[in-house]
């Protein structure tokens, strides 16, 4: 899996300002901060350029991942993995770095082999395949996922799949559409709301999802290969890690 983030749509790493601007008058800043440590104003947090800080964001990782990893997840019923490990330009101290590569690998599941997941971000992305037509590259999001006799790819968010060689495409024209469709992030929801059946990204499914693609960041912070304990939700190996697993919420903002 792969996203363009955050090119072009914010800037990362960056350094904590020095400059101590006027907040806006239409801003409250620290309903804006919550439960973060406090800091002073700076356009450098907002609109949207608080993606890139610790404190406030989870970078390209956390803005992108949870879309483009979500088929595989599902489909492959990923689970928790057992180590991640992250490959980076530099990190500063309090904002993600430029681009990154993570591994996560995933033990067996019931008749599942063990598979990895790569995620690439910051431009990077994984090898051209070479069954894609002549001249015709990868996407600036997407999903590759990798089979014995061919590959899916598509455009991210699980959308525009298709598979390669392209042959594969007319063999499989007639596959029958066996699996729910969502009817929108707005209207699961709503129906969820009102007693009807569970949205189809739900508390249950989205909160393991979630927690899988943000490991990444804890190898990204660490540089270290780590071993994870889901269950416990606990870092075996790299004991310091742990630190990031849950944050100390501001007074006054506590749960």
């Amino acid at each position: 899996m792969w996203s363009d983030r955050p090119v072009n749509w914010w800037p990362q790493p960056l350094e904590r300002p020095k400059d101590t601007p006027p907040v806006p008058p239409e801003l409250d800043w620290d309903l804006w901060l919550g439960p973060a440590p406090y800091r002073p104003y700076h356009s450098a947090y907002v609109p949207s350029k608080w993606r890139a800080w610790f404190d406030f964001g989870t970078g390209a990782l956390g803005d992108m991942a949870c879309h483009n990893m979500d088929s595989a997840f599902w489909a492959l019923k990923l689970g928790h993995p057992i180590s991640v490990q992250a490959e980076t330009t530099e990190v500063f101290p309090e904002t993600f770095p430029a681009s990154s590569t993570i591994v996560y690998d995933f033990p067996a599941r019931g008749d599942m082999p063990p598979v990895r997941l790569t995620w690439h971000d910051g431009l990077r992305k994984p090898p051209r395949p070479a069954e894609l037509p002549q001249g015709e590259d990868l996407p600036s999001n997407g999903v590759l996922l990798i089979g014995e006799k061919g590959k899916l790819v598509d455009t991210g968010w699980a959308s525009n799949s298709r598979l390669l060689p392209v042959s594969l495409m007319k063999e499989h024209e007639s596959v029958p559409r066996t699996l729910p469709r969502s009817q929108g992030h707005h209207r699961d929801w709503v129906e969820a709301c009102k007693g009807g059946k569970p949205a189809s990204s739900n508390f249950d499914y989205a909160g393991p999802l979630t927690e899988m693609v943000l490991l990444g960041n804890l190898a990204i912070r660490t540089g270290k290969r780590l071993e994870w304990d889901g269950p416990a939700m606990k870092v075996t190996n790299v004991p310091e890690a742990n630190q990031y697993v849950s944050r100390e919420y501001r007074k006054g903002w506590s749960l």
